[in-house]
């Protein structure tokens, strides 16, 4: 039998409610499928590859049922799933339950990045992380602050323009070029820095305490003390000393601090706010407890551990930036 050889390209299948043909045209071949889906036809010469795409299209319709079956399973399986959950009470369900509880603090917590001139740019780098993360625990907090983020401009400015261009889109914020003197009343303003003789026993939510942006490994001590002296503004220290013993340097990042406030305005407990936010490497333990299980190890451990902490500070400063704190939760 004869025919016309067709232009050597794949013809688009066409299929009706009557069970119409569908051509496929390779290489001079000719197929036709009728209702019961089996190829009929005359072939010509044909590639390896041409029969195995062939036999792949033939295998896929007649799969075709199949795969609508397995669809419909598993939907079916993730719907009795939802049901199961919305009975026992699950995990996810619980979160959100928890996320509409949210009820805003008013206490207002200021990042000062008045210190640009005195950071390295990787320094500034560490600071720009930190904020990042005080962004997204208040955002997931229970007791969510008003958050300032003051004198914004230089090199943190510049890094965030250009890495996290997204900060412009960042809600419940307030992010200004302006300084936080200018902005808050000066009565209400409250600088949290190692150095102040006064230790916070409350947090007073019609304050705005201010949090020192400085990373900058303890170059320059006492500078956040200072600067409230200098602007006769209150300060005072976070009461770190009273609840937590720390056999190492107490050093604590920017946003170390801003968990624990958010912390201690959920639990209200400042032992409790501490422990949930400290990590584990610091070695914290409560004060009046041992460091170690039942008075138990050697003055040689004890000295090796020590050390293990003393490096862990060391790589702490240089990865996070962290600065001493010398038992309060501030930058100095």
């Amino acid at each position: 039998m004869s025919f016309e050889a067709e232009d050597n390209r794949n013809t688009t299948p066409k299929s009706g409610d009557d069970g119409a043909s569908k051509e496929l045209c390779v290489a001079g071949v000719r197929e036709t499928s009728g209702h019961n889906g089996t190829l009929e036809g005359q072939t010509g010469t044909m590639s390896k590859k041409q029969m195995k795409r062939l036999m792949r299209n033939k295998q896929w319709e007649e799969e075709r049922e199949l795969r609508k079956q397995k669809r419909k399973e598993k939907k079916q399986k993730r719907k009795l799933e939802r049901q199961c959950q919305g009975e026992t009470g699950t995990e996810g369900t619980f979160k959100k339950h928890i996320r509409r509880e949210v009820v805003p603090s008013q206490t207002r917590l200021v990042i000062d990045c008045s210190f640009d001139s005195l950071m390295a740019f990787k320094d500034v780098k560490k600071l720009h992380r930190q904020i990042q993360r005080c962004y997204a625990e208040n955002r997931r907090a229970v007791r969510p602050v008003q958050f300032y983020l003051t004198s914004h401009s230089g090199q943190l400015k510049q890094i965030m323009d250009e890495n996290d261009k997204g900060w412009v889109n960042w809600k419940d914020i307030h992010v200004s070029p302006e300084h936080y003197i200018t902005i808050l009343k000066k009565e209400d303003l409250v600088y949290l820095t190692s150095d102040s003789p006064n230790t916070l026993s409350e947090l007073d939510e019609t304050k705005a305490y201010v949090i020192g942006g400085l990373v900058d490994h303890n170059h320059h001590k006492g500078v956040t003390f200072q600067r409230a002296q200098e602007l006769g503004i209150g300060h005072a220290q976070l009461p770190l000393g009273t609840f937590v013993k720390m056999n190492s340097r107490k050093v604590l990042a920017v946003n170390h601090v801003f968990e624990i406030i958010l912390a201690y305005l959920e639990k209200r407990d400042w032992k409790e706010a501490f422990f949930t936010v400290l990590p584990p490497r610091k070695g914290a333990v409560p004060v009046g407890q041992s460091g170690t299980k039942e008075g138990q190890g050697s003055a040689r451990d004890l000295e090796e551990e020590e050390t293990k902490r003393q490096r862990a500070d060391s790589e702490d400063e240089s990865r996070e930036g962290n600065v001493d704190c010398s038992g309060p939760a501030s930058h100095t």
